[in-house]
């Protein structure tokens, strides 16, 4: 039967990767028949309904991928993502889950370095200091072990992990079964890079870029906007998957949810976007760049208005708890280890009771911290107040004491309490805001219209 079943999955992943819109009714039937549970027929069928609406964004959307991505690239997103992740791992990780109690994450976030050659404002990992490298054994066994336990999508942030590109892409020939991703300033793109792209297929990138190029030179230094759209340049010749990351912040909401932004970042390539919000983080942080309530409630609605009308595949860090059932820290979708090994539940949350040099991955995620998290999660019933450091601090206070937790912001350590005294007034003026959207949410869930015009 296993024989079987990977002809099947080699086929869907060939299926998937050559021209999937004519071979649509192939595909449904192929993936319904490798998932005899059937936890995943409303996603295939939403898949098919959207592709298959010929004046619809995500047909547009495919079609050009297929245009302009190369298929290797391509294959590597159906084999990788699609089909290991999900129905490789995810069987493997739900047993991992039910025997040893804890979460277990289908991403994992890794810092290769601390180091970067910009000093944007109010960064969040500039507290970690720029001497710190994870060794390429470390990242090599943490794949490893990822993948023993049903994981099989590593992302890369920093500092600017492409200083340590050369280790990446060594990464991404060695484990051809997995995907890469990594957020990175753009600076250090080239054709090489580009060139081991192509060759290794299973490497991606998310162009950090804050609006226009008054809002990016801003906070990143001027210059670095028009790196950016060099580097876009340069991966689109070379047909390569990428798309951009941004920081929405209270200078920058209206310029990165415009239509012009991101009909300009669409045609220069991207085919997805990350939007994340301003968080407070370090003892010299910008309180005044946290976004108001109005403008969080603005990219609410602004995502799903992107997501319903344009070619592109957004997504909102916070603002898509209703999608995730809350928080997805704390190894319950993914978690974050920096470059001195610390193993913290989430980017944002600098804490931590082990260092992944002296415990193995399942061990991290089953340290004092990460329990706290899978003991509360969700956080907060209203899922558009998912975040336990930026809508419900109390509840990160008492887990960070629980857990006895240290700091792992090296160059100015604080504590959870003096974090969270940053961000109690904008969860208190986010949740009467929040609480009127959820209400209103469920209001349209219930008349099952779930996008209404806004």
């Amino acid at each position: 039967m296993k024989g079987v079943r990977k002809i099947a999955v080699d086929q869907l992943v060939n299926y998937l990767a050559t021209d999937p819109i004519k071979k649509m009714p192939k595909i449904v039937s192929l993936a319904k028949k490798l998932d005899p549970k059937h936890q995943y027929d409303f996603y295939i069928d939403g898949i098919y309904n959207a592709l298959m609406d010929e004046d619809g964004n995500w047909h547009k959307f495919t079609i050009d991928l297929f245009k302009e991505v190369n298929t290797k690239t391509i294959r590597k997103v159906a084999e990788c993502f699609m089909v290991n992740s999900t129905m490789v791992g995810g069987p493997r990780r739900d047993k991992i889950k039910a025997k040893y109690n804890c979460n277990v994450p289908w991403a994992l976030l890794l810092d290769p370095t601390s180091a970067c050659n910009l000093s944007c404002t109010g960064c969040w990992a500039s507290e970690y200091g720029k001497q710190y490298n994870l060794p390429y054994d470390i990242l090599d066994s943490l794949v490893k072990q990822g993948k023993k336990l049903g994981i099989y999508w590593y992302l890369f942030s920093g500092g600017e992990p492409l200083i340590r590109k050369d280790d990446i892409i060594k990464l991404c020939a060695k484990h051809q079964d997995c995907f890469f991703f990594a957020f990175t300033n753009g600076t250090l793109v080239d054709e090489k890079l580009c060139e081991d792209m192509e060759r290794v297929g299973n490497f991606i990138l998310a162009f950090s870029i804050e609006g226009d190029e008054e809002a990016t030179d801003m906070r990143r230094g001027k210059g670095c906007y028009q790196k950016v759209i060099s580097a876009m340049e340069l991966m689109k010749k070379h047909k390569l998957l990428f798309g951009y990351s941004t920081c929405y912040h209270r200078y920058n909401t209206e310029n990165v949810g415009s239509d012009e932004f991101i009909d300009d970042m669409i045609a220069r390539g991207c085919r997805f976007a990350w939007n994340f919000t301003y968080i407070p983080i370090g003892k010299d942080a910008k309180l005044d760049f946290i976004a108001t309530p109005e403008q969080r409630a603005y990219m609410y609605r602004r995502i799903q208005e992107i997501r319903a009308t344009k070619p592109i595949f957004a997504l909102d860090f916070w603002n898509d708890g209703e999608a995730a059932n809350g928080c997805i820290a704390g190894g319950r979708s993914y978690l974050h280890i920096n470059a001195n090994g610390d193993a913290e539940p989430c980017a944002f949350i600098h804490y931590a009771n082990v260092n992944i040099k002296d415990v193995s991955l399942l061990e991290a995620l089953r340290s004092p911290l990460f329990m706290e998290y899978k003991k509360h999660q969700p956080f907060n019933e209203n899922l558009l107040r998912p975040c336990p450091l930026l809508d419900n601090p109390e509840i990160l206070m008492e887990m960070v004491h629980n857990s006895s937790a240290y700091s792992t912001q090296l160059e100015g350590p604080e504590t959870v309490d003096e974090l969270c005294a940053k961000t109690i007034p904008a969860a208190e003026k986010w949740a009467p805001v929040a609480d009127k959207l959820w209400e209103e949410r469920k209001q349209i869930l219930a008349s099952k219209n779930p996008f209404p015009d806004n």
